[in-house]
C-alpha cells in the first residue's frame, strides 16, 4: 500500500462524527486511523473525483461500484463507513403505553 491512496489531507466527517471516528465507537482505533489518513482519497475515488493510480485503487473503485466484494482492509473500512452513515439512527423511547384500539373497529360477533 506504499504507493496507493497517497494524500496529504486528513479526512474528517464533522456531520456524522463530530468528535472523530475513534471517539464514536463505530470503528476500532486502527480503523479510525486508516479512515483519517486515507479517507480523503477513498472519498475522491468513490465519487469519481480522482482517477485510480494503481491496481489496488482500481480494485477499490470496483468495490465502490458494487462490482466486487471488499477484500482488503481499506475496502472493508470504507464499506463499513458508508454503511454507518447511510443507516438511519435508531432511537428508543422510555414511554411504555398500552396499544391503542381503533374505536371504529367492531369486535362483536355477528353470527345471528
Amino acid at each position: 500500500m506504499a504507493e496507493s491512496f497517497i494524500s496529504t489531507n486528513r479526512f474528517f466527517d464533522n456531520k456524522n462524527y463530530p468528535r472523530g471516528f475513534s471517539r464514536h465507537g463505530d470503528f476500532t482505533i486502527k480503523e479510525a486511523q486508516l479512515l483519517e489518513r486515507y479517507g480523503h482519497v477513498f472519498n475522491e475515488l468513490d465519487l469519481g473525483k480522482r482517477e485510480p493510480q494503481t491496481e489496488e485503487e482500481k480494485l477499490f473503485v470496483a468495490v465502490c461500484r458494487g462490482e466486487r466484494a471488499p477484500v482488503t482492509i481499506e475496502e472493508k473500512i470504507w464499506t463499513k463507513y458508508l454503511t454507518k452513515i447511510s443507516r438511519p439512527k435508531r432511537f428508543h423511547t422510555l414511554s411504555g403505553g398500552k396499544p391503542q384500539i381503533d374505536p371504529a373497529e367492531d369486535y362483536t360477533d355477528n353470527d345471528d
